[in-house]
């Protein structure tokens, strides 16, 4: 349960609980939980057990090539996963866009639905109206929560996945796609660009997770329209029939994460990728706050 956060007087018979407070509460709840370490435990092993199984792989060609060349239209996930054998740049690039497929969506709608669902259930959101809270800050707390752990788990991957590209091959072989061999600092910029970008997607599927949260008091309800609503995208991806809806499915983007290791980067479908989700956010943490506006109890 969520600590009570202090109480202070704003008007005479007016109380308010102040936001830093509740915003501190809510991530000391988050990431003290058993789960959620756990979680952050098995996503920073990934890019570890990757880099090893690729320095075991022998490389069929150069760092930078892949399907159809360097920098080709035709790179994909296996592509960035091949081209991480001998790249530290690839590595934790080729581990994000590997797991955002499916885990790290995963990890993102677990924490929306503990968020309104999982709390509702069990019986202590009624303490955080009896702080008292308005539901719009409520709602306010519980999506930076969100979006707090989705970034750190993104952040995480990340940074086991560099160092152990570095360690595995060293600062000299920052190979991008396009066979170009970067800096350390560009290296790292490049990676903070797809920590953001992908942490973005996750605040998407979180909103839409606390969308479904604020409907349902059952946890297991949220994950399984999540991880199904994904599955389905995923499936009409795949029916050209159905080309003009493929633009507005969230999961259409996601295979733009490839471009950040391209030289230079091409930043169209990244920002397209972006909006997309910004949408998104939008949409689910509106459909969110018309629900708990509404919400007797």
């Amino acid at each position: 349960m969520t600590a009570p956060a202090q109480v202070v007087t704003t008007a005479p018979g007016h109380l308010r609980a102040p936001t830093v407070r509740l915003l501190r509460a809510e991530l000391r709840w988050i990431f003290r939980r058993p789960r959620t370490l756990v979680v952050l435990a098995v996503l920073a092993v990934i890019p570890v057990v990757v880099g090893i199984a690729l320095t075991l792989v022998d490389p069929a060609g150069p760092p930078g090539g892949g399907p159809g060349g360097p920098g080709g239209a035709e790179d994909g996930g296996d592509s960035v996963l091949l081209s991480s054998v001998g790249s530290a740049l690839a590595l934790p690039v080729a581990t994000l866009t590997m797991t955002l497929s499916m885990l790290l969506p995963l990890c993102a709608a677990m924490s929306g639905a503990d968020a309104l669902a999982g709390e509702s259930a069990h019986g202590t959101l009624r303490g955080w109206l009896l702080a008292p809270v308005s539901r719009g800050r409520l709602l306010f707390v519980k999506a930076a929560g969100v979006a707090a752990f989705a970034l750190t788990a993104v952040t995480v991957m990340a940074v086991t996945g560099i160092v152990t590209g570095l360690i595995s091959n060293g600062t000299d072989s920052l190979v991008t796609l396009s066979g170009t061999t970067l800096s350390l600092p560009e290296a790292l910029g490049k990676v903070a660009v797809a920590v953001g970008w992908v942490a973005v997607q996750l605040w998407a599927v979180g909103a839409v997770a606390l969308a479904i949260s604020a409907f349902t008091e059952h946890p297991i309800v949220v994950l399984a329209s999540v991880l199904g609503g994904l599955v389905v995208f995923t499936v009409l991806q795949f029916l050209d029939a159905l080309a003009w809806l493929h633009p507005f499915l969230l999961t259409d983007s996601w295979t733009a994460l490839v471009d950040v290791l391209r030289d230079p980067m091409p930043g169209d479908a990244l920002a397209e990728g972006a909006l997309k989700a910004a949408c998104y956010i939008v949409i689910g943490v509106s459909l969110a706050y018309a629900r708990l506006a509404t919400k007797d109890g």
